[in-house]
């Protein structure tokens, strides 16, 4: 098998959330509360209060990794873009790629709050808590999500959040995932494409966000636009796997001017700033007009920039005070990057406003590849969604279902047909000189950012899908 024949099994994509499903148009306490209950009828979709249920728990937990040694396979690739590597399936999760993306809809009450604010500051503090929210679920998300198929797609409407979305692997070689979101009532439309390009630096694995974001606020007029910061998961070798996000992440509105520039921040020597994230927004004239911080793996904070700058010579002061004290410990280490101690609560500055808090993971999260329930839900097949899906659709995929189902061998065996069909098909193409022709996305030019991008051309749920390929 060539390397080329193998880039479609690439280690991508661990890029996407955690929070409030099920929450639309809320106060920011129903943001904060979280049902936790369990759903132990699979089978069915109950309703409650008229809402409906979804599940809370995958059909099989997850494999031990214990036994699988990945040294054997990345030995080689140091420094590499791990485009060409194929993995065994033990380091999977049993959701596509185009499922992980999905995961930033699980915060669209912050995007309906910014819908409903009339101040366009409060707004770009709504999108701001959106982005951090956007790759909150990546925290202790160790497992590599499946690389979709060309042509694959998945769709996800919840009525409850009021929006619907659907995506499409539009291009192998790079691997591309394009996805349109939108309001059901018409009040937004969120759209982009992502490239994770990925590679490994001995210890860790380290993926580079690729792709513009697109966030429009249809009755404001206003238009945001940003890119994901850099993941990174550690240990992948030895020791605890642990997963830090850092760099700079600019949201600009294009309609207004303003710009908000978050920091994420990397662990540091000492871990104190493991998952926070700082930044502040400022207008047109570059006037700063609020501070936000907090951690992406927590809850996010606004204050008032001088409140901020006061509370940061004050803190800086103690500190000083304690090192002369105390001095730090560090152990050195030539095996394992050892995960800090996280200090779990963010110091609220008084007179500090929240904009977002993560809920709580379901107890049994562990033992179901650190799944939020949103994510627990997205590979549900619900009564009669089958005969309405497209054939092209995740939920479909033979390999993804036997996984979560907890069938390891039949996993392994349908991901090797399938990928084995991939190649089948493209040296078909190849023959016959037949382009690859793209169903619900087309490339063409971001009107914000002028950069390339994929834009949905609609149709999709008229339902009609009598020439789509048969890719399972």
């Amino acid at each position: 098998m060539s390397n080329e024949d193998e880039f479609f099994d690439a280690v991508t994509g661990l890029d996407s959330d955690e929070s409030n499903e099920g929450v639309s148009e809320a106060s920011f306490k129903d943001a904060l509360v979280f049902d936790g209950g369990s759903q132990k009828n699979n089978g069915s979709v109950p309703q409650e209060n008229g809402i409906k249920k979804h599940r809370t728990s995958l059909p099989a937990p997850m494999f031990s990794r214990n036994t699988i040694s990945v040294w054997g396979i990345l030995k080689k690739c140091i420094g590499l873009e791990l485009s060409k590597i194929t993995m065994p399936i033990v380091f999977n999760e049993p959701l596509s790629f185009l499922q992980r993306i999905t995961e930033y809809m699980e915060h669209t009450y912050l995007i309906n709050r910014a819908c409903s604010l009339p101040d366009s500051i409060e707004r770009m503090q709504a999108v701001a808590a959106f982005a951090v929210s956007a790759v909150a679920s990546q925290w202790d998300r160790t497992g590599k999500p499946f690389n979709p198929l060309l042509g694959e797609t998945y769709e996800l409407t919840r009525e409850e959040q009021g929006f619907r979305l659907v995506s499409e692997q539009v291009s192998h070689h790079p691997p591309i995932s394009a996805f349109h979101a939108e309001s059901l009532v018409g009040d937004f439309v969120f759209h982009g494409s992502i490239y994770p390009k990925l590679k490994f630096w001995g210890k860790s694995v380290e993926a580079e966000p690729k792709g513009t974001i697109t966030l429009e606020l249809l009755k404001h007029n206003e238009v945001y636009t940003w890119s994901n910061p850099y993941c990174c998961v550690h240990n992948i070798i030895l020791g605890k796997l642990w997963i830090e996000q850092y760099g700079t992440v600019e949201i600009v509105n294009h309609s207004t001017g303003d710009k908000c520039v978050l920091s994420f921040k990397p662990c540091g020597m000492f871990g104190k700033e493991l998952h926070r994230v700082e930044g502040y927004i400022q207008d047109k004239s570059k006037k700063k007009l609020c501070v936000i911080y907090g951690k992406w793996t927590e809850c996010m904070w606004s204050v008032d920039p001088q409140v901020f700058e006061a509370n940061k010579k004050a803190e800086k002061k103690g500190d000083n005070k304690k090192h002369k004290q105390e001095e730090p410990e560090g152990a050195e280490n030539d095996d394992a990057d050892d995960m800090p101690e996280v200090q779990e609560t963010v110091s609220v500055i008084p007179g500090s406003t929240l904009l977002w808090r993560i809920a709580s993971r379901p107890a049994h999260s562990a033992t179901m590849y650190n799944f939020t329930n949103f994510a627990m839900s997205l590979n549900e097949l619900e009564p009669g969604m089958e005969a309405l899906l497209a054939p092209t659709d995740c939920r479909l995929r033979p390999d993804i279902r036997a996984m979560e189902n907890g069938n390891m061998d039949e996993a392994s065996q349908e991901k090797e047909r399938l990928e084995e069909k991939q190649r089948a098909a493209r040296k078909e193409r190849a023959k016959s000189e037949e382009e690859w022709s793209t169903r619900w996305f087309q490339l063409g030019t971001n009107p914000y950012t002028g950069s390339q991008d994929w834009l949905y051309t609609g149709g999709y749920f008229n339902r009609n899908y009598t020439d789509l390929p048969n890719i399972y």
